[in-house]
């Protein structure tokens, strides 16, 4: 009978057969996430890993089943230095900005956390209490479950693209954005883009220097206000049509 898959989280640092264990998770997440901030996620491999250990391969497989294993482990620990000690102040879209802000910092620290692919789903302890924390900012709110999920799924997603844009940006040439820019703005004159060139005049006089992180919370207010405030409304009038 083939044993049920069991997570990472659901493994002890060592073996149930053999010497005692020499490394631990702790040790292999530090040693990963090191190497991921000096060179990315392809510096990553269980093979640099165990010679960051002084060790052979084939024993951290007394730890980990393979690379996903360490993924999981780098993304809960560098997701444990999100801040969630600060105080939740009972509005929620303010409470999850604030909290999305934090994630970002975090993300731009470790400038590999946003190439980490979402699936499988990775989702340890210190996960748990970042998801438990950005429910609790959004129980004043009358929403199903689900619906809250996903809001932090949504708002999970933005973080982690506008960390990696800010990240690209800042390694972009000025020049090669210029030249984009004057590319848009020139294509949209010629009369075939109607909208985007509506948009574009709308645009006139913004400045291109905009603060990356004042764009980023302005975004999340909207967004966050939209799924929040809408569902409400939706919810209250379902309520209605109910009674």
């Amino acid at each position: 009978m083939a044993q049920e898959p069991v997570t990472v989280w659901a493994r002890a640092g060592r073996g149930a057969r053999g010497p005692v264990a020499v490394h631990s998770h702790a040790e292999l997440t530090a040693v990963a996430v090191e190497l991921a901030d000096q060179g990315g996620l392809p510096a990553v491999s269980m093979r640099q890993v165990a010679k960051e250990l002084g060790t052979g391969q084939a024993s951290l497989y007394r730890y980990v089943s393979g690379r996903d294993d360490l993924l999981d482990l780098m993304t809960d620990a560098v997701t444990g230095e999100i801040d969630l000690d600060v105080p939740l102040h009972g509005d929620p879209v303010e409470d999850l900005v604030a909290l999305a802000a934090r994630a970002k910092a975090v993300h731009l620290r470790h400038p590999w956390l946003p190439d980490v692919p979402p699936e499988p789903l990775r989702l340890g302890p210190r996960g748990m209490d970042f998801l438990e924390y950005a429910l609790r900012a959004m129980a004043p709110v009358r929403l199903p479950g689900r619906t809250k999920m996903e809001i932090v799924a949504l708002m999970s997603a933005l973080v982690a693209q506008f960390a990696r844009a800010e990240t690209q940006v800042g390694r972009a040439a000025t020049d090669r954005q210029a030249a984009q820019a004057a590319y848009l703005t020139r294509t949209a004159s010629h009369g075939d883009h109607p909208h985007v060139a509506a948009a574009m005049a709308d645009h006139t006089g913004a400045d291109p220097a905009e603060d990356p992180q004042l764009l980023f919370e302005r975004t999340m207010h909207r967004v966050l206000t939209g799924l929040v405030l809408v569902d409400i409304t939706a919810a209250e009038a379902d309520e209605e049509t109910e009674t």
